[in-house]
């Protein structure tokens, strides 16, 4: 008695087997290019974006790579206050900030992590500058995107008198600023941005003050443009600066 024969069906349908149905085409063509964007604002918008995605990458690899010691500490000051100079510098566009937000949901919305580049984004600082060495002073600027100069002679434990006369001037304009009654982020940060950097060309050690002149940053970093220090804020910050004026001179001494 023979067996019934067991249909199987092609592998893949022949040209016989399918039939095209018109209402299930797409109408977009496969050879056309499509465009992310439609003005040329908002491929400048989407642009900014990029730049600030590679950024938080490759602060993230720079924080790893100081760690590590893989990186020197002067090309890590100069590397991480360009990426810092150049995330602030994007932000000040009115439109990429309100497209942006703030990091956490940018992090959020392009599902990335890099815990290291976070920290380092909201302290606004290099580790050097956050963390006295007592090595060499670097003379990189936070706030800045172009690569800082060194000089070619080798550091000396003397610091030089117009290092000095810098941060002192830089000292007394940030303070004469908070007794005219600045209050404003947008005001102070960059001010005292410009007394650590100052400081920092005359010395790496820790003295007396310095802690409060980061922490200070630190805090003013993490405010928004608009936002104001209140009155309380404003006369502690004159104190632990003026405390950490006179803790700078008596390492100039």
């Amino acid at each position: 008695m023979s067996r019934p024969t067991t249909y199987h069906p092609p592998y893949a349908p022949s040209p016989y087997s399918y039939t095209p149905n018109p209402t299930l085409s797409s109408p977009i063509s496969l050879d056309e290019e499509i465009k992310l964007s439609l003005t040329s604002q908002q491929r400048e918008l989407n642009e900014s974006l990029a730049e600030i995605f590679s950024i938080i990458v490759t602060l993230d690899y720079v924080e790893k790579a100081f760690v590590k010691d893989v990186i020197a500490q002067e090309e890590y000051t100069v590397t991480c206050s360009r990426l810092l100079g150049q995330y602030k510098t994007i932000l000040k566009n009115e439109s990429v900030r309100e497209a942006f937000g703030d990091l956490e949901r940018f992090k959020r919305e392009f599902d990335i992590s890099y815990p290291s580049a976070t920290s380092r984004l909201l302290t606004g600082l290099p580790a050097t500058y956050e963390h006295p060495t007592g090595g060499p002073s670097s003379s990189a600027n936070p706030n800045s995107t172009s690569t800082p100069h060194y000089p070619s002679h080798p550091p000396t434990t003397h610091p030089s008198a117009r290092l000095a006369a810098e941060a002192t001037q830089h000292f007394i304009t940030f303070l004469d600023a908070l007794r005219l009654n600045y209050n404003a982020k947008d005001q102070l940060h960059p001010l005292l941005s410009d007394v650590i950097t100052a400081v920092s060309n005359v010395t790496s050690a820790d003295f007396e003050g310095r802690a409060s002149i980061v922490n200070w940053l630190i805090r003013l970093n993490r405010m928004g443009a608009g936002d104001e220090v209140s009155e309380q804020e404003r006369r502690q910050m004159v104190w632990d600066i003026e405390e950490a004026y006179a803790g700078f001179i008596k390492t100039l001494e």
